[in-house]
């Protein structure tokens, strides 16, 4: 047997049309859709950066409806995957703030009359983001109007029940004393703290930490969590990089961040904890 060393094989490099990697990833659509408005060569990241947010917020609301989806037919398991596979994204979004959160005014003002009126609460994947955590408002699809598909999309998660609902409908099917007038709610409106929910989750906490409800409560946890350092991270970078100014887009700027900041995500998961 002969033991005289192979050079590797050299790849398949000639194709008829664009690479099976392009087909794929559609890397070419990506690295072009970079147009920046001011000759400021720092926009370049701002525009990036806020694009690779839009692709995460998309991977989380895919993650989050799976959740949603396996919850509605009592699988646990597939819930739990989808929920730690977005713990894991939600950690490299919030990372996705480390390259604007030092910007100074003098450099965000640089390229800031580019943005004219856009601001970050536009997104639409962001808002249904948002209406998944229970945040809901039918205010926020009236930016959308003249884009008929994104307001199909979000009018849709409007009426949905969110990741929150279908939890709380869960424990119900499982016994807890979850209320009526909180199962049959208008999932259309903003979700609103309960005093049984609350009572719920304290009964969960107080029982078996290996119980799948107690597990699945922990990773809801972690997900609210990291949302909540998302909100902080934004506040920050804005802080930074224009003070208490008005926002882009004529929002309040800081003052309506630091409000947002303050909510929690699935609140009854943290004020139970106190009655432990």
């Amino acid at each position: 047997m002969s033991h005289e060393a192979h050079e590797p094989e050299t790849p398949h490099l000639d194709f008829q049309g664009t690479t099976p990697y392009e087909d794929y990833v559609k890397a070419d659509v990506l690295t072009h859709l970079q147009h920046t408005l001011s000759d400021d060569p720092g926009e370049m990241v701002f525009l990036v950066t806020t694009q690779v947010m839009e692709l995460w917020f998309t991977v989380v609301v895919h993650e989050w409806e799976t959740a949603a989806k396996a919850l509605r037919e009592d699988d646990v398991p597939t819930a739990v995957d989808a929920l730690k596979r977005s713990r894991r994204e939600l950690q490299v979004l919030n990372d996705s703030w480390k390259p604007l959160i030092g910007l100074t005014p003098a450099q965000f003002n640089s390229y800031r009359g580019a943005l004219g009126e856009g601001s970050g609460f536009q997104s639409a994947m962001y808002r249904r983001m948002e209406f998944l955590l229970g945040d809901k408002s039918a205010s926020m699809l009236v930016p959308h109007r003249g884009a008929p598909r994104v307001h199909a999309e979000l009018e849709k998660a409007l009426h949905e029940p969110s990741l929150y609902d279908e939890v709380l409908r869960f424990l119900a099917r499982r016994g807890h004393a979850v209320p009526e007038e909180v199962l049959r709610r208008d999932v259309s409106q903003r979700y609103e703290p309960s005093p049984e929910v609350e009572s719920v989750w304290t009964a969960v906490y107080a029982g078996d930490g290996r119980d799948e409800v107690a597990r699945l409560g922990e990773v809801l946890t972690d997900v609210a969590e990291l949302v909540w350092r998302w909100r902080n991270d934004h506040l920050v970078a804005t802080r930074r990089a224009m003070g208490a100014k008005t926002g882009t887009g004529g929002s309040a700027g800081v003052a309506w961040l630091e409000k947002r900041a303050q909510k929690s995500v699935f609140p009854e998961l943290w004020t139970a904890r106190s009655h432990v």
